[in-house]
């Protein structure tokens, strides 16, 4: 097999895909965040597309683009376990573009207090990225289809893909047919389907780089097998994914998932494309640190985020004038008892004492013939 030596262009090769990735989760972030402006801004017009007419939108798309597109390249240069774990730069990102577009104002200590977890986070994953990229693996194979080949006719790749593949069934089975609708066991089937894209996108990418120097590997069978296989399992990964996001809270499934994905790709690029043989033992365990620093990161900043409210139409009725109010848009979430009495999205409103209604809400008198009427039923002849 062709591998290159840490000497020569394989420090280059890291380098360039280290920096395509981080300039690519990067501006996911950005392009994350543009788009949510765009979607917030228009949170109150009748049209739920309006926001395909809007440039900022647009503005996002294309910086999406150019961001996945970025990662993608990223693959044919460096290995997979510097690659996975840089995912981390883009919660990094995304927490930085928070707190600086953060519009409410505080004092220094109130705000040290609710984002210092964030913080903190921020700067362990820095920590944590500059140790396995550090101590990442220093050779990369020029992954040609010759040599994509030969590893996939390996025993190890073999033993590893069917232990995958009796994994992925066992969990299937448990959240199809036992209803068991676990966080963990959702995200495990989307791991191990992510383990199958990064070792397909590496491979395609890896071929597509060579054959734009010069060295044309379009042409072989095994390119358009990792082509469609990258697209399937890329589909069902996303599926399973937004199952996800239907039961559990995004904050949640954003630190998981990044833990889970993570491992799994590390473990596919080590037994499928061989990237730790060549590293002794200290590299490896730095390796192992920095990216556990990354996970404890990725933990504390997602932990720090408030869970998003949806908003409840609500009715209020002003104790002055006792005339009911109907909320259907505007405010977030009911606002709190002050002067008036709310109901209709109440949580748990047991322990509550009643309202006492307004004293100048004038009753309407009752008729004798009303009571007359009401009683009427009664005065009925009976068998």
């Amino acid at each position: 097999m062709d591998i290159s030596r840490a000497d020569g262009g394989s420090y280059t090769d890291n380098l360039i895909g280290t920096l395509l990735a981080i300039f690519g989760n990067v501006l996911v972030s950005i392009s994350l965040s543009i788009q949510k402006y765009s979607h917030v801004t228009l949170a109150g017009t009748k049209d739920p597309r309006a926001f395909y007419r809007t440039k900022t939108w647009w503005c996002g798309f294309v910086l999406t683009f150019i961001g996945e597109g970025a990662n993608f390249a990223s693959y044919g240069f460096a290995p997979l376990a510097l690659v996975a774990p840089l995912n981390a730069v883009s919660v990094l990102t995304s927490s930085i573009l928070g707190l600086i577009f953060l519009r409410e104002k505080s004092k220094p200590k109130d705000f040290a207090k609710r984002y210092g977890l964030s913080f903190l986070g921020c700067v362990i994953i820095i920590g944590g990225t500059y140790l396995f990229v550090a101590f990442g693996p220093n050779s990369h194979e020029k992954l040609n289809a010759v040599n994509i080949v030969k590893h996939i006719v390996g025993w190890p790749v073999l033993l590893y893909l069917l232990l995958e593949i009796i994994t992925f069934c066992l969990l299937l089975y448990f959240y199809k047919q036992r209803n068991a609708n676990y966080l963990v066991i959702i995200l495990l089937l989307v791991a191990l389907l992510g383990s199958v894209t990064v070792i397909t996108v590496k491979a395609v990418s890896s071929m597509l780089v060579l054959s734009a120097e010069g060295s044309m590997q379009l042409d072989y069978p095994i390119f358009s097998v990792m082509f469609v296989c990258m697209v399937a399992s890329a589909t069902f990964q996303a599926r399973f994914l937004s199952q996800a996001c239907k039961l559990y809270d995004s904050t949640l499934i954003a630190g998981v998932n990044y833990i889970l994905s993570t491992v799994c790709a590390v473990g596919a690029g080590a037994v499928f494309y061989l990237e730790f043989n060549n590293d002794d033992v200290l590299h490896i365990c730095m390796f192992v640190l920095g990216s556990a620093l990354c996970f404890l990161g990725v933990f504390l900043i997602t932990k720090n985020r408030k869970k998003a409210r949806t908003f409840e139409p609500y009715v209020t009725m002003d104790m002055a004038n006792g005339v009911p109010t109907i909320h259907d848009k505007g405010l977030v979430v009911q606002p709190d008892y002050n002067g008036s009495f709310s109901y209709g999205a109440l949580v748990n409103n047991d322990g509550v004492a009643p309202v006492t209604l307004p004293a100048n809400l004038e009753q309407t008198p009752v008729s004798p013939r009303s009571i007359d009427a009401s009683h009427g039923p009664a005065d009925l002849k009976k068998d």
